[in-house]
């Protein structure tokens, strides 16, 4: 997935889901998946789990939920809309960034004209090895950004023709498996990047003009099983190719798999009605939702950041006999626990950003 970086997971704006709607157009369904998205990327970087793409394909969901939104959002002047998400997306950006550039650069990096990326991130942004766990994440934003710019034609040409050029966006990524190989600088991990995803961003489409609620289940289920299946036979068949399964390491199965699972997903929601709504019965959890999903650009930024900082904060633990004795310091789990204590810590830092950059009212938690 970007299939260089394990982090994927991930999420932005597409994992945002205030857009352009207020606190009535929220979708329940939607909030969660992206909250569970979120919640799969952090474990996943703590982890590693191979599996964990085959049972949430998390950047699948995400962008195929960013799609939703963008083509909502499309109903006014496409200009307009670009710029919104540019002004959303990119003051939290450059809020961490100060941080990772001037961590870099402390420790010896000298950038060259590509730290231009650091600006508007149309390219990955350039990083020294140390700082490579805080910047690899970096690959979703480039490629929401760039779904971003594409989608005022991309909408115009879906609906030309919706099923047949939501089935033929799976096109670019057969073609970079089979008939092309991308070159390996930026220009090719983004356009694998772009083909990877772009069913999952049109899918998006097809939900919001009410495409999938028209379709028949037999013709939405069939096929999409049939990529699960394609998808998850490439990474096994492919295994010792890749020396893994995991999809994040594997384009053409991540494509596939997020695919199928997206569109089961979307079609669950437009023709089955799924909702989770009674969730707001349920005060705490709800209320977490609404946090992960304005908070969603800060947890994805700074979570690796998170997961990095824990490792020497319970080194020191160990110094303390009490602490030594009682607490698990040598299990994972209780990495990942302190890791969203951090996480935290950060969304109270440095949240606010994202109240900004969508011009509302800053506030520690909304």
């Amino acid at each position: 997935m970007g299939a260089h970086s394990k982090g994927a997971v991930r999420t932005v704006r597409t994992v945002r889901g205030e857009e352009d709607a207020g606190p009535a157009a929220r979708d329940r369904y939607f909030d969660t998946l992206r909250a569970l998205a979120l919640v799969r990327v952090v474990a996943y970087h703590a982890f590693g789990w191979a599996w964990a793409g085959l049972v949430f394909p998390a950047m699948g969901v995400m962008f195929g939920l960013a799609g939703t939104l963008m083509a909502r959002s499309l109903r006014r002047p496409a200009g307009e809309v670009v710029r919104s998400r540019l002004r959303r997306l990119l003051p939290p950006f450059w809020c961490w960034g100060l941080f990772v550039v001037g961590a870099m650069l402390v420790r010896g990096w000298m950038p060259g004209w590509q730290l231009v990326y650091w600006v508007v991130p149309l390219g990955d942004p350039p990083g020294s090895a140390w700082g490579e766990q805080a910047w690899e994440i970096l690959w979703y934003l480039r490629t929401y950004l760039w779904f971003v710019l594409l989608s005022p034609l991309l909408l115009r040409l879906f609906r030309l023709a919706p099923v047949p050029v939501l089935l033929l966006s799976l096109a670019p990524i057969v073609v970079l498996q089979c008939l092309w190989q991308p070159p390996d600088d930026r220009f090719g991990t983004g356009l694998l990047d772009l083909a990877t995803y772009l069913f999952c961003w049109v899918l998006g489409f097809a939900h919001r003009d009410g495409v999938l609620a028209r379709l028949k289940p037999l013709p939405v289920v069939v096929p999409s099983l049939a990529t699960l299946a394609c998808g998850a036979w490439y990474a096994f068949a492919h295994r010792a190719e890749y020396g893994t399964y995991d999809l994040d390491d594997i384009p053409f199965a991540q494509a596939f798999w997020s695919a199928g699972f997206v569109t089961l997903l979307m079609y669950s929601k437009a023709r089955l009605g799924v909702d989770f709504s009674g969730l707001v019965r349920l005060r705490r959890l709800d209320r977490l939702v609404t946090v992960f999903n304005a908070r969603a650009v800060t947890v994805y930024l700074w979570h690796e950041l998170a997961l990095v900082l824990a490792v020497p904060l319970i080194d020191r633990l160990w110094d303390v006999p009490a602490f030594e004795a009682y607490l698990p310091l040598g299990s994972q789990w209780f990495l990942l626990g302190v890791g969203w204590v951090l996480i935290a810590v950060f969304v109270l830092l440095f949240g606010w950003v994202e109240d900004v950059a969508a011009r509302k009212r800053a506030r520690l938690l909304p």
